[in-house]
């Protein structure tokens, strides 16, 4: 068997070695052996090699179809802030118009995929790392590596937590609709090498949900608090991204006061906001500079970059799909200006740093402009940001004690004041509906174009809205959650349809 490392970086330099002339005529050279394939007998032989393992699991997991940028596109094209300009099959028009087939290639049946081997290398990895624990000794490893190994379990775990938490989202009703019992997904977590154990039955969407806590939980444990550059704190997984994502998992399930208890491990009471341990991530001060290149404020917990060498891959890239032409990118999908749509809803100020930096009109037309990096579309996809955990801590407070929370007033007008100058207060709002709706508001205009549309749809058993044609998707209807891909159903028995 060969396991597959991606290192570009060696493959750069042999080329440059190549081209000075330093290798000399030799016969063996001529047909080598590949320096990206090793034999699952020396693959976890050296410290170095692991690293490159580990690496790899990031880059199954931000591959353009999945979260390096098709995944966030969806979880906002489905509701009603854009409108699709192209009618681009291959874009997201049947996720935009809710025609999506168990056969749809591009989106139900790639999403899958992607999702699920990313999962898989994950688990082969962690396998890996378990029946080779006897060759983690000195010299050739650090007599402390043992505490290495349990990091790397922990990026392994926490990528795989946050895959099945995506697929969640799409594939399976939301955990508030029957408290978890109905039918989630299949919970792969043996490496599988062969088709020998494709049919598996769908755990409950609650024992999915326990799983993807137990690999945080094991994250959190194990994660180091930080790295050596601010770099690998935005693009690898650390203490407070688990934390962070956490969060986020137990606001879908309804669970407020585990929320609560997450979020107090990295905000404080009062301001300034900034995580007390691990990596200082805090609200940045601008808004518009946390998504300026390198887009590796504090504020970013976790986000997937991208390089000319290494890019999302054609079609995937988020600038593509909304930038205008004018200004480098695809124009796939405008900003919808019609009735319901943020763009149009009065509470969202003109002067507001999110409409003045963020959105960009050309012609009559109107678009997201959060991503502005046109060709080679090199914007980091993002993943989790702490102006999140925030709003996440202040909705489940006010949801928790049924108040108008004095903390949560303060959290939310932390977010919102940064890019709007009026600020509510007590008296503003006056109840907790109209609390809640000004934090889900503030939600919607915060995350414009970061995927986190569709889960607070989900997550809230709300109505999918319509837009202009299309028409709004109830949560009892079929098309509420995605269909099985027909792949899944051709090759596991055991899988039922939604």
């Amino acid at each position: 068997m060969k396991l597959s490392i991606k290192n570009k970086a060696t493959a750069a330099a042999c080329a440059a070695f190549l081209a000075l002339g330093t290798f000399s005529c030799q016969t063996d050279l001529l047909s080598p052996v590949p320096t990206t394939a090793f034999s699952d007998q020396v693959v976890f032989s050296t410290p170095a090699r692991i690293a490159l393992q580990v690496n790899n699991l990031y880059a199954y997991v931000k591959t353009g179809s999945f979260l390096g940028g098709r995944y966030q596109i969806y979880g906002d094209i489905r509701a009603n802030d854009f409108v699709n300009r192209t009618s681009n099959g291959v874009t997201g028009l049947g996720v935009w118009n809710h025609t999506l087939t168990e056969a749809s290639q591009n989106d139900v049946i790639n999403t899958w995929g992607a999702a699920y081997a990313a999962i898989n290398q994950a688990n082969v990895f962690l396998a890996g790392l378990d029946n080779n624990a006897g060759l983690f000794v000195a010299p050739t490893f650090a007599a402390d590596f043992a505490t290495t190994a349990n990091a790397y379990r922990g990026e392994a775990r926490l990528l795989r937590a946050l895959s099945y938490y995506s697929l969640l989202q799409l594939y399976a009703r939301p955990y508030t609709d029957g408290n978890g019992s109905k039918p989630g997904l299949p919970l792969r977590i043996l490496a599988e090498m062969g088709p020998q154990n494709n049919d598996l039955a769908r755990s409950t969407v609650a024992e999915v949900y326990d799983q993807i806590l137990s690999d945080l939980t094991f994250a959190e444990q194990n994660l180091p608090l930080a790295y050596a550059s601010p770099t690998l704190n935005v693009t690898r997984a650390h203490r407070n991204t688990a934390i962070a994502l956490k969060t986020r998992v137990y606001l879908s399930m309804g669970r407020y006061a585990d929320v609560i208890t997450e979020a107090n491990k990295l905000v404080p009471a009062a301001a300034p906001f900034v995580a007390p341990s691990g990596v200082p991530n805090a609200l940045n001060a601008s808004v518009t500079a946390v998504f300026a290149a390198p887009q590796e404020t504090t504020e970013s917990i976790l986000s997937f970059p991208f390089t000319a060498q290494d890019p999302p891959g054609t079609q995937n890239q988020l600038a593509f799909y909304y930038l205008p032409a004018s200004l480098g990118g695809g124009g796939e999908y405008g900003l919808n200006t019609g009735a319901g749509s943020i763009y149009a809803n009065t509470n969202w100020a003109a002067t507001d740093a999110r409409r003045v930096g963020f959105v960009a009109k050309s012609g009559t037309e109107y678009f997201l402009s959060k991503y502005p990096n046109g060709t080679p579309f090199i914007d980091k996809a993002p993943v989790i940001r702490y102006a999140e955990v925030m709003l996440n801590l202040a909705e489940a407070r006010v949801r928790s004690t049924d108040t108008v929370d004095p903390q949560a007033l303060l959290l939310l007008n932390a977010v919102r004041t940064r890019s709007n100058a009026t600020a509510y207060t007590a008296a503003d709002l006056g109840t907790v509906a109209a609390t809640t709706d000004a934090l889900l508001l503030e939600r919607r205009i915060e995350f414009l174009g970061e995927g986190l549309r569709n889960i607070d749809l989900m997550r809230l058993g709300a109505t999918i809205p319509g837009k202009g044609s299309i028409g709004a998707v109830e949560p009892t209807n079929v098309l509420y959650v995605w269909p099985i891909p027909s792949t899944e159903l051709a090759t596991n028995t055991l899988m039922t349809r939604n």
